[in-house]
């Protein structure tokens, strides 16, 4: 079995790569564009229709909204690029938000952007994997109802190519990225073109009309301004993963930095084109879409109608039917986007999570890596609560939605901040003229950003927190408490365990009362015997306990036969206990002398089949794990290895399975 689950791993995941192999692993630009900014270039296929969605709330008649509040959008993802450039030149050990809070606002501060990041990494996985189930629904409607059990799919598909390394689904994913910005501009180009020469695409919807909501029918006033707010808020979906290149900066080649900024810059300038350009589109082909198909009126069946994403209506609008080559290639590609733009999050996650682990603020664990020099224990983690959260919400965007984006402007607006904090105190020390006019406008930069995003922030909460946004609020504030909650552990360990008085430490027990427990009279009892002897104790005996009285008096027979010299006591059991009345007697001992110590054997078989380890050593660990917890008490196991263990025991493969530590990462500030 260990062979076989050794080859299926090395068949999953590939050969193990050695520590030296890292460097290796580093990215080039064009491919650290659709692995750190899938997301971002992916949201344009749902970012438009998130806005649509809530106008058409109001029905048609306030679509006269959408050019604002795209160039609102725009305006801010472009404020949010800039600032990001500074957080990479500034901080490019890769905490990115977390460690520009964390070392300019404090540690608290650094903890929430921290817990808003990893909520908001899980909802990217969950958001994007059912956005690209909806674009392959719009294609084949006739899978609608399985949409649950294709985005788990996906999202396993996600996981293991991840856990290959970060170079390998670089790869993976390079192709699909760049068909999809080729599809997307193309469509726009395309349909802008044909709009200017007299021949305007029109989506198949637009002859539909949108009956209002009743609850949002008729506003006036600051009900209007609500909803256009919420409109908006919405459309920032499309600066989600923006972040994820700030944090993914020792991933790239040297130089770092630059690299980073510039694939940042790239990234920045496609979203706002392909956004842009989408939105526009909507505009002109009178796309149609509202969140119950019963609203729109004129169709003739709406309880059977699955409606087509925008994009979708878009791409047949454009290139000519739903059975064209150019709406199923822009289909193809934006499902396959959707989906691998969870890599984002697959990357920033276990990114953040392994910093904030060696920051004691998670289990360390999540700071090793794994075969692939990837950290493993965060990828599965990510998978875990993002599979879960697909399959409570039923892979709807719509309902997920409402969960999203809020971490996202909360650690936008606390890096920004963080980032004017970091900008005055340079200029308190710089003396150069040159340097200090880029910290000023660097600072006036971050300041802008700082503003905006907090003014988003708020709507944001304001729009979305009845609507199911409180529940990621609560998310973010249970692993705040959990993640301070792991420090203080930390912290604790550490002081119990810091060396105050070495001499006083080292000095020896007054004496060492040695307690074999003996269960049968067999070769892994007398190893055990020997072992101990051997370690010259002030007192050594053989204890076992009488579960069967007649089955203990034959093993006193025989160990009499045997001319063991080691004097062997019977534990009366008069409930058939084995671990209560061991416990006991070994605490008696602990009870009589407070200034020895008593160490206790216990023979243990090794077996080399799993279903083998349920028929032996059950008692032995029970018992094991209560002596641990007895001060003055040290636990020895002595093991004898069965045939089947032997027959097990083969050399390990390259790289065998032992913790990995990941990378040092310096602690924010320093």
């Amino acid at each position: 079995m260990p062979h076989v689950t050794e080859f299926l791993k090395r068949l999953l995941l590939g050969r193990a790569l050695r520590s030296e192999e890292l460097g290796g692993t580093l990215l080039p630009k064009r491919l650290a564009l659709p692995i750190f900014a899938s997301d971002p270039l992916s949201s344009v296929a749902y970012a438009t229709q998130e806005i649509l969605l809530v106008l058409t709330l109001g029905g048609l008649a306030y679509l006269h909204f959408t050019p604002w509040i795209a160039a609102a959008v725009v305006f801010l993802m472009a404020v949010v690029v800039l600032s990001y450039r500074q957080v990479v030149h500034a901080y490019p050990s890769g905490g990115g938000s977390y460690e520009v809070a964390s070392a300019n606002l404090g540690p608290s501060a650094g903890l929430v952007v921290g817990a808003a990041l990893l909520v908001d990494y899980v909802m990217t996985v969950a958001v994007s994997v059912a956005s690209g189930v909806d674009n392959i629904i719009s294609a084949v409607p006739a899978l609608a109802e399985h949409r649950v059990p294709m985005a788990l799919v996906f999202v396993g598909l996600l996981t293991a190519v991840n856990l290959r390394g970060v170079r390998e689904s670089g790869r993976a994913f390079a192709a699909p990225t760049y068909l999809f910005v080729t599809g997307v501009l193309l469509m726009c180009g395309t349909g802008l073109l044909r709009y200017l020469l007299g021949d305007p695409p029109v989506a198949a919807t637009a002859r539909y009309g949108v009956e209002p909501d009743p609850a949002e029918a008729d506003l006036v006033g600051l009900a209007l301004v609500l909803l256009v707010l919420r409109a908006f808020s919405s459309g920032c979906t499309a600066l989600t993963g923006v972040e994820a290149i700030s944090n993914g900066v020792p991933a790239f080649r040297r130089p770092k930095p630059r690299n980073a900024a510039a694939t940042l810059a790239v990234m920045g300038l496609i979203a706002v084109a392909m956004f842009a350009g989408v939105t526009t589109l909507a505009i002109v082909a009178d796309v149609r879409i509202a969140d119950d198909a019963c609203r729109l009126t004129g169709l003739p069946d709406c309880e059977n109608y699955t409606q087509r994403t925008v994009i979708a209506q878009l791409a047949a609008a454009v290139f000519g039917g739903e059975s064209s080559f150019g709406f199923f290639y822009v289909q193809a590609a934006t499902a396959l986007v959707l989906v691998l733009a969870a890599n984002t999050a697959f990357n920033g996650f276990p990114l953040l999570a392994s910093v904030l682990a060696q920051h004691r603020y998670l289990p360390r664990q999540l700071h090793n890596r794994g075969d692939r020099l990837a950290f493993s224990n965060g990828i599965l983690a990510l998978a875990v609560v993002a599979g879960a959260l697909v399959w409570a919400y039923g892979a709807n965007v719509t309902s997920l939605i409402h969960l999203y984006i809020l971490g996202v402007f909360t650690s936008f607006t606390l890096c920004q901040s963080g980032m004017v904090r970091h900008w005055t105190r340079e200029l308190r020390t710089e003396a150069d003229p040159v340097l200090r006019r880029r910290h000023r406008t660097s600072r006036i930069v971050n300041g802008i950003g700082a503003a905006i995003t907090s003014l988003v922030l708020v709507i944001v909460l304001v729009t979305k927190f009845t609507e199911g946004a409180w529940l990621a609020v609560l998310a973010a504030a249970v692993l705040w408490a959990a993640m301070r909650s792991i420090r203080g552990h930390y912290d604790a360990t550490s002081a119990e365990l810091a060396v105050t008085d070495p001499r006083r430490e080292l000095a020896p027990p007054s004496r060492v009362i040695t307690v074999v427990l003996v269960s049968q009279l067999h070769k892994a009892t007398l190893r055990a015997l020997a072992y101990a002897r051997a370690t010259r104790p002030d007192r050594l005996e053989a204890v076992t306990v009488a579960v069967d009285r007649e089955a203990a008096g034959e093993l006193r027979r025989e160990w009499e036969e045997a001319g063991i010299d080691v004097p062997l006591r019977i534990l009366d059991s008069p409930y058939r206990e084995i671990t209560r009345p061991a416990l006991a007697y070994v605490r008696s001992i602990r009870r009589e002398s407070p200034r020895d110590v008593v160490s206790v054997f216990i023979p243990e078989y090794v077996v080399g089949r799993w279903w083998e380890n349920l028929l032996h050593n059950q008692s032995a660990l029970w018992l094991k794990s209560r002596l641990l917890f007895t001060p003055g008490v040290m636990v020895t196991s002595v093991p004898w290895q069965l045939r089947s263990a032997a027959r097990a025991d083969r050399p390990a493969a390259r790289a065998p399975g032992a913790v990995r530590r990941g990378e040092p990462v310096p602690p924010p500030g320093h």
